[in-house]
């Protein structure tokens, strides 16, 4: 007997070994088992997340009424049944008043007596194999152990057989990241982007639904990329109400992942449509953009069978992805706009100088010449009008040489240009009626450098005079970590305009270098605005 145990389980091992198909080893292990222990059937049994099982192998010349696919419930009493509610080995060695279907199942085949052993897989009971005998006499006590030894050998199959599956999964999964990783680093459009997305998370994750959504001012969400199958799908564009209870809803007021396994009395409109669906489960996650709950992407699965392990992460994972696309696709937008910005002040800036100089200068300096061809005239004819001519064409020189120097202070002070940034903030600061207490070094730096510099400064102390109604005000500048950083600082009413033109254009400006521009404006009073430019090295 134990040389024909030993060959049976060299038998099964050596299959093992080859790395067949589940079935293959359960078909296997069913027959040996059964010849071994001579047995009329044996069973094998898969337990199922909801409590039932699936049975998996069936082995005997006698019909048991139970192919291979069929499921049963594990309620009443059963060897199955004991199995999977203890996780240790379990017999049964008479049926005629036990309940549950397994039971009548068992007493409607003659079965007298039933012994079966836990398959464990990883730590976890994953099934059942199980002895049937049609005799009066009782299994011998040592069946459960004998079976044991082969469950062990299903058990190592079923564990390989997972680990290629997983690993097969997760290359491909990584293979999934890879395509959306390189799409967004080509700088693809965000709706491209969704659409890839939500058509590889769906594949990897294998969901019945997978919709990305983007959140509303109005509390409403957008349906962006849907990649469901027939009959649970959500066209692009449907705006989706978000009240009562719901996975995207909860995903935007929670901010955190959300998992819904029933929608039992949930009220809303989403929860009536999941329900209509036949949803089973539901994973949202977030899309977080710049640390703000842009959108989530959710799936959904209407089966019985458990979804990946870690889907969740598996799903962040994807997430993390639409973030950088629509981060790329702001950054760019926003670069757009503010070359756009530039260029156009760069226009209005040229046209100013033209219209003051045309205006001004230009009209003086016409009137000074013709005063002065006037008065040369005079002096060949001997006429007294010639010094008051030239008096004339003097005072115009002098007023269009006023316009010119104010023209080029608001192009460039030549004050700036030639001492520095402490000679220009205090240059500029001697023209405004308000105390300023200027603490700059009279350190040179780069043109470029100095000149947003001053211009930070000149449109702050601009806005404090015309707005702030401060009675003081701080300029302040120093080098640190490579950059340097210029504030201006006031006690006024504080409530600056961020987005107002000024502003908008020193952060234009300030970005440019490849800086920061800061305003902290409390409504309670004061106004700091802070630029950080990096400094070459």
């Amino acid at each position: 007997m134990l040389a024909e145990e030993q060959a049976a389980l060299r038998r099964v091992a050596t299959l093992v070994a080859r790395e067949p198909s589940p079935e293959e080893v359960f078909a296997a292990v069913a027959e040996e088992v059964g010849r071994l222990l001579r047995v009329e059937n044996t069973l094998e049994y898969r337990f199922e997340a909801d409590g039932a099982a699936t049975v998996v192998a069936v082995w005997g010349e006698l019909d048991v009424g139970v192919p291979v696919g069929t499921r049963v419930t594990l309620e009443g009493e059963s060897v199955a049944g004991r199995v999977y509610r203890t996780g240790r080995p379990a017999r049964f060695d008479d049926y005629p008043d036990a309940p549950g279907t397994i039971a009548a199942m068992a007493r409607s085949v003659g079965v007298r007596s039933a012994v079966g052993t836990p398959i464990a897989v990883d730590g976890r009971v994953w099934g059942a194999m199980v002895a049937l005998s049609r005799q009066a006499e009782p299994l011998p006590t040592e069946a459960a152990s004998r079976i044991e030894q082969f469950t062990q050998l299903v058990a190592t199959a079923i564990s390989n057989t997972e680990a290629r599956a997983e690993a097969a999964r997760l290359a491909e999964e990584q293979a999934a990241l890879r395509r959306v990783a390189t799409l967004v680093a080509r700088g693809a459009s965000p709706a491209a982007v969704f659409e890839v997305v939500a058509t590889e998370a769906a594949r990897v994750l294998d969901t019945d639904r997978m919709t990305v959504a983007r959140y509303e001012p109005d509390g409403t969400a957008t349906v962006v990329a849907d990649r469901s199958k027939p009959g649970l799908q959500i066209p692009v564009g449907t705006r989706l109400t978000l009240e009562g209870e719901s996975v995207t809803g909860e995903v935007l007021r929670s901010r955190r992942l959300v998992r819904r396994d029933s929608w039992d009395g949930a009220t809303g409109s989403m929860a009536a449509l999941a329900r209509k669906m036949g949803l089973r489960l539901a994973i949202g996650v977030p899309i977080l953009v710049e640390g703000r709950v842009w959108g989530s992407m959710s799936a959904g699965w209407t089966r019985e069978e458990s979804p990946l392990a870690d889907v969740e992460g598996r799903m962040a994972q994807f997430t993390e992805l639409v973030d950088t696309a629509i981060a790329n696709a702001d950054s760019r937008a926003e670069l757009t706009a503010s070359r756009a910005r530039v260029l156009a002040a760069d226009d209005d800036a040229r046209r100013r100088v033209v219209r003051d100089l045309h205006d001004g200068a230009q009209q003086r300096l016409v009137h000074t010449i013709v005063m002065l061809k006037l008065a040369t005239q005079a002096l060949r004819g001997g006429d007294d009008a010639a010094e008051s001519l030239v008096l004339e064409a003097l005072a115009q020189a002098e007023e269009a040489k006023a316009e010119l120097r104010e023209l080029a202070h608001g192009i460039l002070p030549w004050v700036l240009t030639s001492g520095g940034l402490r000679a220009g903030v205090d240059a500029l600061v001697s023209r405004i009626g308000l105390p300023v207490t200027v603490d700059v070094s009279g350190e040179r730096f780069p043109p470029g450098i100095e000149a947003s510099a001053y211009f930070v400064v000149a449109e702050a102390l601009t806005n404090v005079v015309k707005h702030s109604r401060a009675e003081r005000a701080v300029v302040r500048a120093s080098v640190d970590a490579g950059a340097l950083h210029v504030e201006v600082r006031d006690d006024g009413v504080g409530g600056a305009i961020r987005d107002g033109a000024g502003l908008v254009g020193l952060h234009d400006r300030v970005a440019a270098l490849g800086g920061r521009l800061r305003v902290d404006t409390p409504l309670d009073g004061g106004t700091l605005i802070a630029a950080t430019l990096p400094l070459p090295v």
